[in-house]
């Protein structure tokens, strides 16, 4: 790799919460940072419920924490990020890259796109009354990558610390391949800090990326450092994910879940979902993981995940698709 560029876990809903994060920097050190699942802010409640417990400092010691907001009103954002100032943050990070459907019928996410004037009009607002920094992280745009360049020059107005890219409409979700030329694009045309976001799943993944645009630093990892939680670590020169440091860091979260949560259902939730991702390092896992999916206690899931460690063939080096 040319370089090796720092490297970041992306926000991903109902998975990297505070415990996941604690859990992973224990015992995956060595990333630049970690960003929260978006909070939505709203005039009445700029930051309670669940977004306050994620973003706790009490909950985040030892984390270099990035908090995600997700709005598109000026005013709601200014008094989430001032709060947030007040705990001790140094960068907020606006959202408006998300296509979940719920969040662009609003607006909001990659929604925000589609109304360059109104997101103009919102910088405006945010960088002239905060004095922390603010980063974004955005895709291309929503149905016509021909937008893009007049969405970068809004951008390259302000000073934005750093503006992360993942490299798709809102249209393609995450299908499809990343418009790399888009990127490339915005490396060529912009003086603001990028980083690169999208479809990083593999070491080699990341060294194609690195060998193709040289002068960015940051890449953000996502969904391939879910599944193989030591990828940074192996992109920063160390080793590969071992069988037994997966299992124990399978058992520290289930750990941590069932001290947080009430009952085998919220913990079963969690562990779950972990599985759509880490099934992805096994050779033949169908078997098992109907187990675990199936299971509607802590006992039954420990059965289908023990039969899975035990009998399925450990290939984090294998390659990946979602």
């Amino acid at each position: 790799m040319p370089q090796t560029p720092a490297l970041s876990l992306a926000p991903l809903e109902g998975i990297t919460g505070w415990l996941y994060r604690q859990t992973h920097q224990a015992m995956f050190p060595g990333l630049h940072r970690y960003y929260t699942p978006f909070f939505a802010p709203t005039a009445d409640s700029p930051l309670t419920g669940r977004g306050l417990a994620d973003m706790h400092p009490d909950h985040n010691q030892g984390v270099p924490l990035v908090p995600q907001l997700l709005t598109n009103r000026a005013e709601d954002f200014i008094a989430a990020a001032r709060l947030l100032q007040d705990m001790g943050y140094a960068e907020v990070n606006l959202n408006i890259g998300c296509p979940s459907g719920t969040v662009v019928a609003k607006g909001k996410g990659a929604g925000f796109l589609a109304r360059p004037q109104e997101l103009d009009a919102f910088f405006d607002q945010i960088f002239r009354r905060l004095d922390l920094r603010i980063s974004v992280k955005t895709r291309i745009g929503v149905t016509d990558p021909e937008g893009w360049p007049a969405l970068l020059e809004i951008f390259s107005r302000y000073p934005i610390c750093e503006l992360i890219v993942h490299p798709r409409l809102r249209t393609d979700y995450y299908r499809g391949a990343v418009r790399q030329e888009a990127f490339a694009y915005a490396a060529a045309h912009t003086t603001l800090p990028l980083c690169y976001n999208g479809d990083l799943f593999s070491i080699q993944d990341c060294r194609d990326t690195a060998a193709r645009f040289p002068t960015v630093s940051h890449f953000m990892l996502g969904r391939g450092l879910v599944r193989n939680p030591a990828l940074a670590r192996q992109v920063q020169g160390g080793p590969p994910l071992a069988r037994e440091e997966l299992m124990a860091f399978h058992d520290r979260l289930l750990e941590g879940y069932r001290s947080l949560y009430f009952g085998d259902r919220p913990v079963l939730g969690k562990m779950k979902e972990l599985w759509f991702y880490w099934s992805r390092c096994f050779s033949q896992p169908e078997r098992p993981l109907k187990r675990i999916r199936k299971a509607k206690t802590i006992a039954e899931y420990l059965d289908g995940a023990a039969a899975l460690f035990r009998d399925c063939a450990f290939q984090p080096e294998g390659e990946v698709s979602f």
